[in-house]
């Protein structure tokens, strides 16, 4: 275990997929989202088979175990990307990144709803918590008596919201998987379904992109199978305890490019329920740690010796 690499890692898969979003946003004006998860899917499948293939796993990463599994957390992960990307086009991009940060919230829910996982008081009070802080994000937008440019910001915010629920949906199919599947299959899987499925969306309006969209469009899908690999490469070097936190630091990289390249001016009221989204998190995520650790040491006092 490196746990310094682990989290230099993992925070170079945060700044990546922030930058991927923010190139998503630079084109939202014009290209569909559905043709947005096409590009990001695609061109980021040939980045995850060389690294398959540079650390020879290629032919044992790939197999599936549960087919249909990964149909259906393709699904839920596609989703939960178009809804993010159409969103991206409505909303600053430190807002989505805000309301993002309810889907692992909602993955506590879904987990004891769907994987029968004990939640007790401690970590609802947390997701309780955290659900305020997205209302308190939300608020602003849930007026619609501006006119229509606050239609479309409720419109954005309940796209960007929808997708935190689709990727919290993901995140239990994937609580599943790993218990037959390797963690190469289902990134890659993930990839390839989002490709495909990508391509449904194609008659609902596909444009043809300016050399400046092709390249950001592919740029983003490339960034994407890096954020992949760091994302992955960061779990084996260190505990998820430990990386885990460092994902809120996507907020700091949102609130910098919001800034600098869109503009983009922080309100004291997202600001607000961001924190508190972040804290619940962070509390989760604490909590998980310690039960983690109680488990081991239960495990280790029953287990017989010699």
């Amino acid at each position: 275990m490196r746990p310094l690499r682990g989290i230099a890692l993992k925070l170079g898969s945060v700044l990546v997929f922030i930058v991927m979003a923010s190139m998503i946003k630079a084109t939202a004006d014009h290209v569909p989202a559905g043709q947005a998860v096409f590009f990001r899917s695609a061109f980021a499948i040939p980045v995850i088979v060389v690294w398959l293939i540079w650390r020879h796993e290629l032919s044992t990463g790939l197999r599936a175990a549960s087919p249909i599994g990964h149909v259906w957390r393709g699904f839920a992960g596609t989703c939960a990307m178009g809804l993010g990307f159409a969103g991206l086009g409505y909303l600053p991009l430190p807002e989505v990144t805000a309301i993002g940060y309810a889907a692992p919230l909602l993955t506590v829910i879904f987990a004891a709803m769907f994987l029968g996982e004990d939640v007790r008081l401690f970590r609802l009070s947390c997701v309780a918590l955290g659900l305020m802080g997205v209302l308190i994000v939300l608020s602003p937008r849930l007026t619609v008596l501006d006119g229509p440019a606050s239609h479309a910001e409720a419109f954005g915010a309940m796209l960007v919201l929808g997708g935190a629920v689709f990727a919290a949906l993901a995140q239990v199919f994937v609580r599943k998987l790993v218990h037959t599947e390797k963690t190469p299959a289902i990134v890659f899987y993930f990839s390839l379904t989002a490709t495909v499925l990508s391509l449904a969306t194609l008659p609902f309006g596909w444009v043809w992109p300016s050399p400046a969209e092709w390249g950001l469009l592919v740029g983003c899908g490339l960034l994407g199978g890096v954020g992949q690999i760091l994302l992955t490469s960061s779990y084996r070097e260190a505990d998820a305890s430990l990386v885990a936190p460092f994902d809120y630091a996507s907020m700091i990289f949102a609130l910098a490019i919001g800034w600098f390249v869109f503009s983009e001016m922080p309100t004291r009221t997202m600001l607000i329920g961001a924190a508190l989204i972040i804290l619940a998190g962070i509390l989760i995520i604490w909590r998980e740690h310690r039960l983690g650790k109680d488990r081991a040491q239960q495990r280790k006092v029953t287990t017989p010796q010699g």
